[in-house]
């Protein structure tokens, strides 16, 4: 059957994106909303709105019934959950399912495998795929940690299995540390998920975030579309992604690029997905599996022109994958910038009202962003704002381009990250590529000293 509707289970820039791939394939759409929501572009734009509850997202984008009798009343046929809120979910993806609704996603066992870091680990090395040194599994007492910790050699690192977003993880520089620290793991990850298992892994001293993003069409075919470089991050969240990596050749890439494509096609996996690694001195190391849409998906869509959103679409509703490995090619440099509602340095929440919105234009420059002037930025959610993507046929080409588009970019009445990226992309370290996953907050401590 051919999907006609789609439902979107998401807000903001993410939800207008697949509003914009969904009717250039002639589908309709279906927004949903929080009453803090009522204005915004994606539900302006859609074809049917549902206001689904109050602001808190407990009650609204992740309220799974309003969603569900949202999808039954407006005669949508598929979900579309986007990032973040319910999209790797895999309770909401059977309820989907179970309703004969489409699920634009994963399939859900694939999501709960993956969503557990001590399941991920044990699958990922099963598939092939390179492990940083630890724990076969979770841990369950100080003695395993101890034992575990010692034979991978200090610092080590110990992580929430059920964890994200760097809570319920310590780095234990040292026997003596061990103990105290792994407690504070354990309360963080019990308060934040409900789950203080653990497990133990050697930390790695200052490697680059490098992700590969995979497609699947469930029935044994995968590929993947080249690598994003994720290191610019401030406690454990993105700041600046471009793709390709400056630091990987196109040996590595072709190399990596098929183990974690084979991997997946192993795995009868479906859509989209990204497998992120640490890379320290050559060597990648599995560290977990996004099996959803990512918000940096931009810049492999810029380097491949490969409509990534389009073919979760099409993967969801039985086609194959519009291109094979041997047809992707791979050009050019992209970069892309989160701007967020926010103090720019000291990254203080920034909501309110625009009054003035220009966003910048020109050759190869893209803006993702549900903002126009008027609108008032609610307070209840994550404060990104806008994606600035910019493409360029070499790095120093993207980077000088990307310079330029900031400085055109107009956010007024709210502030915003634009100055932040102002003085990235000014920066020798970054302008050479030569940074990791600590270099922002290294370079942030210095600026405030």
């Amino acid at each position: 059957m051919a999907i006609k509707r789609i439902l979107i289970a998401n807000r903001g820039e993410i939800a207008l994106r697949v509003h914009r791939a969904a009717h250039e394939m002639g589908i309709e759409t279906v927004a949903v909303h929080s009453t803090a929501d009522a204005d915004a572009m994606h539900v302006r734009l859609a074809d049917h709105a549902v206001c689904i509850g109050p602001p808190s997202a407990t009650d609204s984008y992740l309220n799974q019934a309003a969603i569900i009798s949202a999808a039954e009343i407006t005669g949508a046929d598929a979900i579309h959950p986007g990032y973040g809120f319910l999209s790797e979910n895999e309770k909401f993806a059977e309820i989907v399912e179970a309703h004969d609704l489409i699920w634009i996603g994963p399939k859900p066992e694939h999501i709960r495998t993956m969503g557990d870091k001590v399941a991920a680990k044990k699958t990922a090395g099963a598939l092939g795929l390179p492990l940083v040194p630890g724990s076969a599994g979770a841990v369950e007492t100080m003695d395993e940690i101890r034992a575990v910790a010692a034979e991978c050699g200090y610092p080590v690192l110990v992580k929430a299995a059920a964890g994200g977003g760097g809570r319920g993880m310590k780095v234990i520089p040292g026997p003596e540390n061990l103990e105290s620290l792994v407690n504070q793991a354990k309360s963080e990850a019990k308060a934040a998920f409900g789950d203080d298992t653990m497990y133990v892994e050697k930390y790695l001293g200052n490697p680059r975030h490098i992700e590969f993003q995979v497609f699947g069409d469930g029935k044994g075919n995968a590929i993947h579309l080249g690598e994003r470089d994720c290191s610019l991050q401030r406690r454990h969240q993105k700041v600046f992604e471009e793709a390709p990596s400056p630091v990987i050749s196109p040996e590595e890439r072709a190399r990596m690029g098929g183990i974690v494509a084979k991997a997946m096609a192993d795995m009868g996996y479906r859509g989209a997905g990204t497998i992120e690694f640490l890379w320290e001195n050559g060597e990648f190391y599995f560290i977990e599996m996004n099996t959803r849409l990512q918000v940096e998906h931009p810049v492999t869509e810029a380097i491949t022109g490969v409509d990534l959103v389009r073919e979760q679409i099409r993967i969801a509703d039985g086609k194959p994958l519009s291109v094979t490995q041997d047809e992707l090619e791979f050009k050019g440099h992209a970069i892309e910038c989160r701007i967020n509602a926010e103090d720019p340095f000291t990254f203080a929440p920034s909501p309110g009202k625009v009054t003035a919105y220009h966003p910048a234009g020109g050759m190869h420059v893209r803006v993702d962003s549900g903002l126009y002037s008027g609108y008032s930025i609610p307070p209840y959610y994550d404060s990104m704002i806008a994606k600035l993507i910019v493409y360029g046929r070499t790095r120093e080409g993207c980077l000088m381009r990307l310079r330029r588009a900031l400085e055109e970019m107009v956010v007024e009445g709210v502030k915003t990250s634009i100055p932040l990226h102002q003085a990235l992309v000014r920066n020798e370290d970054v302008i050479n590529g030569d940074y990791t996953i600590k270099w922002l907050e290294e370079w942030l401590e210095t600026r405030e000293g």
